[in-house]
């Protein structure tokens, strides 16, 4: 094996020289001019920018034509309101990508932002295309009227291949239209402790529904031209209670210690394994630690990746996670992390720091001129198989619908709510909603968009506003379509006298990684809605029917005084945008077939254990002779 090492470096060396020999020889052009070298041969075609020379040439011959420092350049990843505030930054550094970060744009505002960066980068002396990237965890989260899906945990209830792939293809197509074709997605981490304030991340407790699943998105998102990325790699799930970092917060779980055994290491591989098979073209190591090593600084299995599993795409780390690594200084951290075997670093605010110390330790050999070639060769196949070379500024693209938000897109996503919402308990026959039927809706839930997206929508942790654009809320949607399914409305507490049935949403707040921490678990506890107990306590006056939605990130815990009051109950998890999808099922459009994806528990001592209140899989249906009514046209 190491022999064969030996002539796979030789032979990548030679291609090398040749390539820049070759590259050498071809001409050299003035991006201002178009003039040419006196000292070099003149092109029977002259090209306006370097990427169309490079269209012609393969990822190691680009390579070879650049210097150390554009080599590092494209290794390292500046965060966008940060190089904003750099004037000609990417024109003079050419940097490989951009972390978009959060932001509230239209599909065109984002095209122009990320074309004015492209515009720099194809005019520089390196003139290799770079990549705008985002986190769109359940649809293009920052961009304004997008469609936003179900998080993953309701696709896991959903348990549909098919949506799950729709679902990929549409967050592509919305993905290009704001010219950012990588998508930072899909997490495939497993759920192992719902206390997790990543959670709503996972698809399931169960690694063959998160393989079948996120295998399934990603297919859709590189079948719609997108750039997928499996994070994190791995055990980022399956991290120990009270272990969780304290680098910069007092985190109780998030990129804490996963103590995990080979069995379950191969596991976990295994849906890795599944993404690289399916062609996912990067992937972003974890924060957390394994057996007590940060995984950022884990060659063992980082190589893994390359020399056992085939992957040919590059690892990317998370945002300045480098920097909570065993290495005394930043220097020694970011060495370290280029050996261990990645090759983007994601310095969001310290990466021209990071770039300099990349070429400084070129030429000093603490990271080998292989190992460098190694990484950018694999940027630039990633960036020449997405069409960069060829589109730079999307052109070319061609779209299946007219713009973000579209009327088919947003029918999917209501599909997949319809499919993701588990019915826990339904007595006295109330649902579905009969016509004819007075209905009283309440709660902090009900008419609230922050809460029903969740985070990673219009702001990292939650949106800065509860009303979001293109979102239809629950209580919206059973206003709007209230005469097709036959029933009154009310929203006075004044006349909740005169309801038939009380539809109460309770749930959590918005929230994102370590903000959703939280030790209770309880539906009124630290992270549900400070109006949770005080709603409850007055349905429960009423002394009415009533039909509870829970909203929220994950299974919370609930009181039992509570659960057995209320008729029926609805596991809504985090439904996006179509709040249509609920209002449906519950008038009887659509049957219940979601089923949980993870055990339910009924306290934290149960979490961990076979114990818990309902089992994953458990989930009740309207039952024998129901008959869906006909479907309100959106």
């Amino acid at each position: 094996m190491t022999g064969m090492k030996k002539i796979i470096a030789l032979l990548l060396g030679i291609t090398m020289i040749m390539s820049f020999a070759a590259c050498a020889k071809e001409t050299s052009v003035s991006m201002t001019s178009g003039t040419v070298s006196e000292t070099t041969e003149v092109s029977e075609e002259p090209y306006d920018f370097m990427y169309q020379k490079y269209a012609d040439m393969t990822p190691e011959e680009i390579a070879a034509c650049l210097t150390v420092e554009q080599k590092a350049a494209q290794m390292v990843q500046p965060i966008q309101y940060k190089i904003a505030d750099d004037q000609d930054a990417m024109r003079n550094n050419c940097y490989g990508t951009i972390y978009a970060d959060e932001g509230m744009l239209t599909a065109e505002e984002w095209r122009t932002l990320s074309d004015g960066y492209q515009k720099e980068a194809v005019e520089s002396d390196a003139g290799i295309p770079y990549l705008l990237a985002q986190d769109d965890v359940h649809g293009v989260g920052y961009c304004i009227n997008a469609v936003y899906f179900p998080h993953n945990i309701g696709q896991g209830a959903a348990n549909d291949e098919e949506l799950a792939y729709q679902a990929g293809l549409i967050t592509a197509e919305e993905t290009r239209m704001c010219h950012m074709v990588w998508n930072l997605y899909p997490c495939v981490a497993q759920s192992s402790d719902p206390r997790w304030g990543r959670n709503y991340e996972c698809y399931s407790s169960d690694l063959e529904t998160i393989e079948r699943l996120s295998t399934a998105y990603t297919r859709g998102l590189i079948d719609g031209g997108a750039i997928a990325c499996a994070k994190h790699y791995f055990g980022d799930g399956n991290v120990s209670y009270g272990t969780g970092e304290k680098s910069d917060y007092p985190r109780l779980i998030d990129r804490g210690d996963a103590q995990l055994s080979e069995a379950e290491i191969n596991g976990l591989l295994k849906v890795y394994q599944a993404q690289i098979d399916a062609g996912v073209q990067t992937i972003m190591v974890s924060y957390s630690s394994l057996n007590g090593v940060k995984m950022h600084e884990n060659g063992e299995y980082i190589w893994k990746l390359k020399n056992e599993m085939g992957f040919e795409g590059f690892v990317v780390s998370d945002s300045m996670a480098i920097e909570n690594t065993s290495p005394a200084t930043y220097e020694e951290q970011v060495v370290s992390a280029i050996n261990c075997g990645i090759d983007m670093l994601m310095e969001g605010k310290r990466y021209e720091e990071a770039k300099k110390i990349i070429a400084d330790a070129a030429g000093s050999g603490k990271i080998t001129e292989e190992r460098i070639n190694d990484a950018v060769t694999r940027i630039i196949r990633v960036k020449k198989d997405a069409g960069l070379f060829d589109d730079p500024f999307g052109e070319k693209m061609t779209f299946s619908y007219g713009d973000v938000g579209s009327p088919e897109a947003r029918a999917v996503a209501e599909q997949l709510v319809e499919k993701s919402l588990v019915l826990l308990k339904n007595e006295n026959g109330i649902l579905p909603l009969k016509e004819g039927t007075k209905v009283y809706i309440t709660g902090p839930a009900s008419d609230n968009a922050q809460a029903q997206c969740g985070g990673w929508t219009m702001g990292w942790i939650k949106s800065r506003e509860k009303d979001i654009q293109g979102v239809t809320t629950i209580l919206g949607a059973f206003q709007r379509y209230s005469a097709d399914y036959g029933i009154e409305v009310i929203t006075d507490p004044a006349q909740a006298e005169e309801a038939d049935v009380v539809i109460l949403c309770v749930g959590e707040q918005a929230y994102a990684e370590w903000h959703g921490d939280t030790a209770d678990l309880e539906l009124c506890g630290s992270c549900g809605f400070g109006g949770n107990k005080r709603t409850i306590k007055e349905v429960n006056e009423l002394g009415k029917p009533t039909v509870t939605c829970i909203i929220a990130g994950r299974q919370v815990i609930i009181n039992d005084e509570d659960i057995d009051s209320w008729d029926s109950v609805v596991m809504c998890y985090l439904p996006g945008s179509e709040g249509k999808g609920i209002s449906d099922v519950l008038c009887g459009c659509a049957d219940f077939t979601g089923r949980l994806p993870e055990p339910w528990y009924g306290s934290v001592d149960q979490i961990g254990t076979a114990n818990c209140a309902f089992e994953r899989g458990y989930g009740l249906s309207y039952g024998d002779g129901f008959t869906p009514r006909t479907e309100p046209a959106a």
